[in-house]
């Protein structure tokens, strides 16, 4: 039955904020069949598109575990495969460094089906992790300067190799976006955006390492899957990496208070002390490709946090 469409598409961490919002973008059309995958190690369920429309599926599966996902892949033999599936959160990663390695193993996966199946093209999740601190800003694709000491940024970063890899040698295109912070209604209660949402409605402390100064910068969900849906549809960016986030930089103390601000909260502010690794202090990507995708301006942040506020869950 899935053969009468379009396209199939496999997305990969289904469950999680950012891929659950591009299934709900892209059973939208007809055209698309989608099958999603997670484990729910880190994905939450809820995230899922609860419609039950009939273009859609959800498997429940490890990449990570050969058996469990070549099944999956050679029975519905996908045209496009969206990999996003990783251990995710600073503090998450720090404590799981092994399983964090865990996941070279389903990329490797991914990759090799991909070209035994007849997949045209895979879209990577890389992240601004990979250029560890920054050397220069705003960070652009071409220079990254692999100084990154975390398990996280080194796994995206050979992820990204391997995708170049399979297309040096197995002519099997790619598309490697590497993300910068990105907010929205589904995102998971740990990330700094939705955390300092909720603890402002309900007019608890808001928590900061160090003074605040370390900025930021935040994408809404709209921008990050409009650029990336339109890499896909327009068949932009083929074998090239784009830097999708927002390039306007906010410090941690700054956003805590436009926060308050919007929210009416009575919140105060804490300082803790600094975490003492993977809490960078700058971030600013070089967003040329990106707008060449969007063609239009991207969302301010008043207006992304008002949209999280109107539509955002707070657990």
């Amino acid at each position: 039955m899935h053969n009468s469409y379009k396209n199939k598409i496999l997305i990969t961490g289904g469950a999680g904020f950012i891929p659950s919002s591009l299934a709900d973008r892209l059973i939208a059309d007809s055209d698309n069949f989608v099958v999603s995958v997670d484990n729910f190690h880190t994905g939450e369920k809820r995230n899922l598109p609860t419609h039950n429309p009939k273009n859609y599926k959800f498997i429940k599966c490890d990449v990570n575990n050969w058996a469990d996902i070549s099944s999956i892949m050679l029975s519905y033999r996908f045209d496009y495969v969206f990999h996003y599936a990783a251990v995710v959160g600073v503090l998450r990663t720090l404590e799981n460094p092994v399983s964090v390695l865990n996941d070279i193993d389903g990329i490797k996966n991914i990759l090799t089906l991909s070209k035994n199946s007849g997949v045209k093209r895979v879209f990577y999740s890389s992240s601004s992790e990979v250029y560890g601190e920054p050397v220069h800003l705003p960070q652009n694709e071409t220079t990254t300067p692999l100084n990154s000491r975390l398990p996280y940024a080194i796994v995206k970063n050979v992820g990204e190799a391997f995708c170049k890899s399979y297309q040096q040698e197995f002519g099997l295109d790619y598309t490697i976006f590497r993300f910068f912070n990105t907010y929205g209604p589904k995102q998971s209660t740990d990330f700094v955006m939705s955390k300092f949402l909720r603890l402002a409605m309900k007019n608890e402390p808001i928590t900061i390492y160090g003074d605040g100064s370390q900025t930021r910068t935040f994408c809404y969900i709209d921008d990050n899957l409009d650029a990336c849906l339109n890499a896909f549809e327009k068949n932009l960016f083929v074998n090239d990496v784009v830097n999708v986030g927002n390039d306007e930089t906010t410090t941690v103390l700054d956003l805590a208070k436009i926060i308050i601000k919007l929210t009416n909260s009575k919140s105060e502010i804490k300082h803790l002390p600094p975490l003492k690794d993977g809490d960078m202090t700058r971030r600013q990507p070089d967003i040329e490709k990106m707008k060449q995708l969007l063609n239009r301006d991207l969302l301010s942040l008043e207006i992304g946090i008002k949209r999280v506020m109107a539509n955002g869950n707070f657990f």
